[in-house]
């Protein structure tokens, strides 16, 4: 395990500096992990809430743009789909030279853009370890996937991730489960975990009849519970992303996936815990809370 970079130890504070800032050791390479997801124009969520993720926490970030967004605070007005051979074209350049220790997904967009990753990832990431977080809305509602690549999702790219992380509104779209309260949250566990992949973790930060905030690991066998205060916070855009982008970096650095989890666990109640107001709408969480942290 690496820890000249990044030490994420799972039992301390993420808001002390030592832990999470990159220790500088000059002309050494980091850790890389890379994102494959769309761009936010408005800086919130996606590609752009992944790198600073990365960057606060000492890991290098490597890119694989599958869509731009139009958006802002107040939602999503439309958005592109980058070419196939582009996006493949990207996470093949990317793993050919500079090499990744880890991988995250977010907004794919289409069927067909799931299905050129799914078999790019079998021909060129096999064996590293890969975050699932399967994009379908914008927190606005703003669909963020086609209806029509739902099924290529579970087919083909859950198989060969190593930890899905959908919310709430992507569980019930995904295996048609309400998750209303623990049961049903360890029902919704155990169909994504059907679809493939080597755990699923079902997010309760949308479980409004909870005063926490209660999510759910399960690996086909054992359920880990992990809670965290509910950050009574307008500004959660970006969320998702972060607690994907951290569990990722903790992934690189040859984490179980529990301690991984319970680390970016930690790491977004701090990032809500810091988020501020953008424009009209709903504000980012914010990983920049290292730097004040730092500063001060």
């Amino acid at each position: 395990m690496n820890d000249r970079f990044l030490r994420l130890d799972v039992d301390a504070d993420v808001t002390d500096v030592t832990p999470g800032l990159p220790l500088a050791v000059p002309g050494e390479t980091p850790l890389r992990v890379m994102t494959i997801a769309g761009s936010d124009s408005g800086g919130g969520a996606g590609i752009q809430a992944d790198l600073r993720t990365f960057a606060m926490l000492g890991v290098h970030g490597c890119v694989a743009v599958a869509a731009v967004t139009v958006q802002n605070s107040v939602g999503v007005k439309g958005f592109h789909e980058i070419p196939l051979d582009v996006i493949t074209g990207q996470i093949e350049a990317v793993i050919d030279d500079i090499g990744i220790q880890a991988a995250k997904t977010g907004m794919l967009a289409s069927s067909e853009i799931i299905s050129a990753i799914a078999e790019t990832w079998r021909s060129r990431g096999s064996g590293t370890p890969l975050v699932v977080d399967p994009v379908c809305a914008s927190m606005h509602g703003d669909p963020l996937l086609h209806p029509s690549a739902l099924n290529t999702l579970r087919v083909e790219l859950f198989p060969l991730a190593t930890l899905v992380t959908p919310n709430l509104d992507e569980v019930r779209l995904i295996v048609d489960i309400e998750v209303v309260d623990a049961k049903t949250q360890r029902d919704a566990a155990r169909a994504l975990h059907a679809l493939g992949p080597q755990w699923a973790l079902v997010k309760g930060g949308h479980l409004r009849s909870s005063s926490r905030a209660p999510d759910l690991l399960y690996d086909g066998t054992q359920f880990h519970e992990f809670d965290a205060e509910r950050i009574d916070t307008p500004h959660d855009h970006g969320a998702g992303d972060t607690l994907a982008a951290a569990t990722a970096c903790a992934l690189a650095h040859g984490y179980s996936v529990p301690d991984a989890v319970a680390f970016a666990k930690r790491w977004v109640t701090e990032c809500l815990r810091a988020a501020y107001p953008l424009g009209r709408g709903h504000g980012p969480v914010s990983a920049l809370f290292r730097l004040s942290a730092h500063g001060s």
